[in-house]
């Protein structure tokens, strides 16, 4: 896994956790469920380039 996307998949679990915080204190759940769908994309990515770098080796 490149360190470019090892970075931008941490920042994007990151982002998601802060909606989700944002959404549940504000009551606003369209932000919260953004924030749990950023950070299943971001666990998804993550998982697709582990699985190559198995692949790689």
């Amino acid at each position: 896994m490149a360190l470019g996307d090892k970075i931008q998949n941490a920042a994007q679990d990151i982002a998601g956790k802060a909606k989700e915080v944002i959404g549940d204190k504000t009551d606003n759940e369209n932000l919260e469920a953004e924030g749990h769908k950023d950070q299943a994309s971001a666990s998804v990515k993550k998982t697709g380039e582990d699985v190559k770098d198995v692949f790689k080796s």
